[in-house]
């Protein structure tokens, strides 16, 4: 007989979380303000950024646009920023990417003051968080941490495998894991025997970009799999990197691609937001 894996419901864990804000934020004298830039008019950069405008709306944040043509070049985007983090008003800065080609984002985001850095990408955050530091943690390896202790608040001595070693994610998801006492192995596209790393994870997340890259016979009997991938395939439905149908048998928790992470990531620039106004010390 076969068991399913436990689904963790991701929108509902963010909608908790998005409550628990606004109850926050509406005791305020102040409301903190997020400030968005979007260079360009690419699509998915359109709809996260509308997710994003909504999600203020619904949490009490202030937020304020920046769109910019195509054509911007590098020096109208670092005065933009330049200009923000002049501003006492505005308490998070995010630069939506990808960026036009022919734009610099790593300098432009380390221009970012790390303070008001909401994606915590700068240098200064990314560092803090190496040595332990309070600082802004990105959002998405963040709300996937909420995810997987949610289901198992002590990760103590747990094998977890991580695979992707971005700077975005694969980098401070680890970090995040060894601040929990956890074991672990970054995973990535020239680690020999991959599927042999992967089944010795009580934890794995995938970040690749691979769709259904994942299957069933990688995952360790009862591992929680948290599924950071989104992929459209040639029929138009969106897929994370792990086979969804193939997996669900052999873990014990896992989350869905949409409703999974996604959520997650937005709720949690709602917190950073609040974190960077102080307000709410």
């Amino acid at each position: 007989m076969t068991s399913s894996a436990q689904i963790i419901d991701g929108k509902a864990i963010a909608t908790k979380l998005m409550d628990d804000l606004s109850s926050k934020i509406a005791k305020l004298p102040q409301k903190p303000a997020l400030a968005v830039i979007l260079v360009g008019d690419n699509p998915a950069s359109q709809v996260y950024v509308g997710n994003k405008i909504k999600a203020c709306e619904t949490t009490g944040i202030t937020s304020i646009e920046h769109r910019l043509p195509a054509t911007a070049s590098f020096d109208d985007v670092a005065k933009v920023i330049h200009d923000l983090n002049q501003d006492s008003g505005v308490h998070g800065i995010l630069l939506q990417l990808p960026l036009p080609d022919g734009l610099n984002s790593d300098l432009l985001i380390q221009m970012i003051d790390p303070l008001k850095d909401v994606d915590g990408l700068t240098i200064a955050n990314a560092g803090k968080l190496v040595a332990g530091i309070d600082g802004m943690i990105p959002c998405t390896p963040q709300g996937s941490l909420m995810l997987i202790k949610s289901v198992c608040s002590d990760l103590s001595g747990l094998n977890a495998v991580v695979i992707g070693r971005s700077l975005l994610f694969g980098k401070p998801m680890a970090q995040l894991l060894l601040a929990e006492n956890c074991t672990v192995t970054i995973a990535h596209s020239k680690t020999r025997n991959i599927q042999d790393v992967c089944r010795n994870a009580d934890i794995l997340v995938a970040a690749v970009g691979r769709p259904k890259m994942v299957k069933g016979d990688w995952v360790k009997q009862g591992a929680i799999v948290i599924d950071v991938g989104i992929n459209r395939l040639d029929t138009g439905k969106l897929c994370g990197d792990v086979d969804f149908d193939d997996v669900i048998p052999k873990a014990g928790y896992m989350t869905k691609v949409p409703g999974g992470v996604g959520p997650m990531t937005i709720a949690c620039l709602m917190s950073n937001t609040l974190k960077a106004s102080g307000f709410s010390k």
